[in-house]
């Protein structure tokens, strides 16, 4: 029997240097996170609108292409406008052959009022006659310019440097102004959330965000939250550094922080598991080893914590090893 207690006592011994310090609980306070999902956005979504009614005859990109702002990337063709340019055209020659006699019959008239064959109430009708023809020339010239805009105007061109997100027409087809040939994603993307109304009023904009990315988490920042409430849901966005847009619409895990209270923590190294029971090493009058119930993990100052629901309370003083 005094072999068993000398050994144990040499036992402990050992042990004890091991502990370096205790720490002594008190209620801290934890921040509550609810776990949400939220979907990636482009920061501008613009579509490439039709300006001119006709037939979509060439469309040059598809669903995910990169374009740049100002690149033509459809073409709509009215067959009717080439037409109208034949009729200006024709218009044009006979305006301009009629000028030209009335410019004639003008020198002719002046000539003959030099020797006064004619009279001066003549060469001015003559005169009135050569203006109004060049006014109906100018007219005339006018007027193909601007079908000759319209028909320019069937290049559709992207509005913004991005990616393609839909195209909802093909080749050949029937398009009226003011329609949508592409759609267009750019500026970067956020990720945008649907928050239940109670618990709006616990978000700020400015909050930080967690957000899982693959193995990881990082931090985002609660942007814009608006102030319509749709179906019980309040839309909020965030704002996140390298955040993947390799896909619209992808859905990813946030936590948004929705309240503080008061919890006891302990340090993760601090608890012990044996057969599937927890323990925490407790010093004092009831010194010991304690099973306890642990809660939610929280990160403090970038040490892990363990929350823990019973078989500690304040006061106790918690064995660090």
């Amino acid at each position: 029997m005094m072999l068993f207690r000398a050994a144990a006592l040499a036992l402990l011994g050992t042990a004890l240097p091991a502990l370096a310090e205790n720490l002594t609980l008190a209620p801290q306070q934890v921040t509550d996170w609810k776990a949400v999902f939220a979907q990636v956005q482009p920061q501008t979504h613009l579509p490439a609108r039709a300006r001119i009614s006709g037939t979509l005859s060439r469309l040059s990109v598809a669903e995910g292409d990169s374009v740049q702002a100002g690149q033509e990337i459809a073409l709509i063709t009215d067959d009717k406008l080439d037409l109208q340019l034949v009729a200006q055209d024709a218009q044009l020659q006979a305006l301009t052959s009629q000028l030209e006699n009335a410019r004639s019959e003008l020198r002719r008239g002046a000539e003959l009022l030099e020797r006064g064959v004619t009279t001066a109430q003549r060469l001015d009708g003559l005169r009135t006659q050569v203006d109004v023809l060049e006014g109906q020339l100018a007219a005339t010239r006018a007027q193909r310019s601007v079908i000759e805009q319209q028909a320019s105007e069937g290049i559709v061109l992207a509005p913004i440097s991005g990616r393609v997100l839909s195209v909802p027409l093909a080749d050949g087809a029937v398009v009226m102004p003011g329609e949508a040939v592409v759609t267009i994603g750019g500026g970067g993307v956020f990720l945008r959330l649907a928050i239940p109304e109670r618990h709006a009023g616990a978000l700020t904009e400015g909050d930080a965000i967690r957000i899982a990315s693959g193995q990881d988490t990082v931090t985002g920042t609660l942007a814009r939250i608006y102030p319509r409430i749709d179906g019980g849901r309040v839309m909020a966005d965030i704002s996140v550094d390298d955040l993947d847009g390799a896909f619209v619409n992808a859905r990813v895990l946030v936590h948004l922080p929705i309240g503080t209270r008061a919890a006891l923590l302990v340090p993760e190294a601090a608890i012990t598991t044996r057969a599937g029971l927890d323990f925490v090493q407790v010093a004092g009058p009831w010194q010991g080893q304690r099973n306890v119930v642990p809660g939610q993990r929280h990160q403090i100052d970038g040490v892990g914590m363990v929350e823990i629901l019973s078989g500690l309370v304040a006061g106790d003083m918690v064995v660090l090893p």
